[in-house]
């Protein structure tokens, strides 16, 4: 994701013509686009030139506690100075499985992994295999990972630089992937209604977060699980970004739905590399060595990562602490929202939780086709704008933003105020 981040952002600073890039100045090239991040504390960054940013990236989620928090930083040069890796099991390891199950409601066993695309994958396999079927279900826009099997209208890195799909993958493999609108309710009891029995599973962000911010529509959710029950097949709910961001149980406790499987990242690794998959009993029980759906991974449950991971999700589960973040959020959207009305811009923003999103048009977006109706180049020059000023979002029109509880008042407020200036150039 980082290889993408500074990439686009030296495309959108220097999308102006060849002539106008040769009249600027070496400082004025450095306002425009930072070159790469050196070191990060709480809810600041700083870049290789010494330029401090207001973080909202946040490792595209991981950071909900903030950068470098002194309490995570600690556990990880603890864990670093027992071992680095054991390939064998550890406590931590058994430690952050109850502790998971403990906080998402779903969950009866859980298998670690490394990455959230291992977790997808792993999922997928595993519906395939305690159901006897192969087609699975995605939605246009929801990114979950890079599998072959998902790769297919994708969003994220993939949707942002123009190809929803990916070149490499067979045929064959995306023909076993059918793809439909996100918060369309009738278009999956349609299909279930016509190849139910062939279904082994439907995978969704139960709220999207790799298409820009897009929340469950009344009914869609709860559509998802009945279809699903009644077929026989497996709702994988994927709260990689969702989880611990929305809630502390993740979307499936804030919108009371109770997924088969679930897929966990970014928060419980606390910026190092851990991932989950976890959930019914009889569905988990499938994987070895209890079943025949194999699984394995070289690094999963490294002790270092799940120190990071333990740290992080102990801060999370404070009392207040989702509330307060949420209610930070909240006044960021309010207040750019009121900004951009000042300035007469087209624009709408919508937070849940700690997530947010922002858009060139007048209302969220509710499914893919309206998401691809925002105004990509006024957002590119808003963007431009606002990291020229020292607020990092994220650099595409298509991903959702992050607050961490390191985020305060003032932070707001310096960021309130460089956007009415971008909302300004960008009208």
């Amino acid at each position: 994701m980082s290889d993408v981040t500074f990439d686009f952002q030296r495309r959108v600073a220097d999308e102006n013509s060849t002539s106008s890039r040769r009249s600027r100045s070496p400082s004025d090239r450095t306002s425009a686009a930072a070159s790469a991040f050196e070191r990060a504390s709480g809810a600041h960054l700083w870049d290789v030139e010494g330029r401090r940013y207001i973080d909202y990236v946040g490792s595209w989620g991981p950071m909900v506690a903030g950068h470098t928090h002194p309490q995570v930083v600690e556990a990880v040069q603890a864990a670093a100075a027992r071992a680095l890796s054991f390939g064998a099991p550890t406590a931590a390891e058994v430690e952050m499985a109850e502790l998971l199950c403990r906080l998402v409601p779903s969950l009866d066993l859980v298998r670690l992994v490394s990455s959230g695309t291992e977790a997808t994958m792993t999922a997928i396999r595993l519906a395939r295999g305690f159901t006897g079927r192969s087609l699975f279900v995605k939605f246009e826009g929801c990114y979950h990972g890079h599998a072959d099997a998902l790769l297919v209208k994708a969003g994220s890195g993939a949707l942002t630089f123009g190809h929803p799909s990916s070149a490499g993958v067979p045929a064959e493999t995306a023909a076993l992937t059918q793809v439909l609108d996100y918060n369309d309710a009738a278009q999956v009891a349609a299909l279930f209604e016509r190849r139910g029995a062939e279904i082994a599973g439907v995978i969704v962000e139960p709220v999207a977060g790799n298409m820009n911010l897009v929340l469950p529509a009344p009914g869609f959710l709860e559509t998802l699980r009945e279809q699903c029950t009644r077929h026989g097949a497996v709702l994988i709910f994927d709260e990689v970004m969702t989880g611990f961001r929305v809630a502390l149980g993740g979307a499936q406790a804030r919108f009371g739905i109770r997924p088969d499987l679930t897929t966990l990242g970014k928060v419980i690794g606390g910026g190092l590399p851990v991932a989950a998959v976890g959930g019914r009993r009889d569905i988990m029980e499938k994987i070895a060595p209890l079943g025949p759906v194999y699984q394995a991974g070289t690094l999963s449950g490294n002790p270092v990562a799940l120190a990071a991971g333990l740290a992080t999700l102990r801060l999370v589960d404070t009392p207040g602490f989702q509330s307060r973040i949420e209610a930070t959020t909240r006044s960021l959207v309010e207040g750019l929202a009121a900004a951009a009305r000042d300035a007469r811009v087209a624009f709408s923003a919508q937070s849940i939780g700690s997530m947010f999103g922002l858009y060139f048009r007048d209302a969220p977006p509710t499914r893919f086709s309206e998401v691809m109706q925002c105004d990509v180049q006024r957002f590119n020059r808003f963007f431009r704008s606002m990291l020229a000023q020292g607020i990092y979002l994220a650099p595409s029109a298509y991903e959702a933003g992050f607050v961490s509880s390191a985020h305060d008042a003032g932070d707001v407020a310096q960021t309130l105020a460089a956007a009415r200036e971008a909302f300004r150039q960008a009208a």
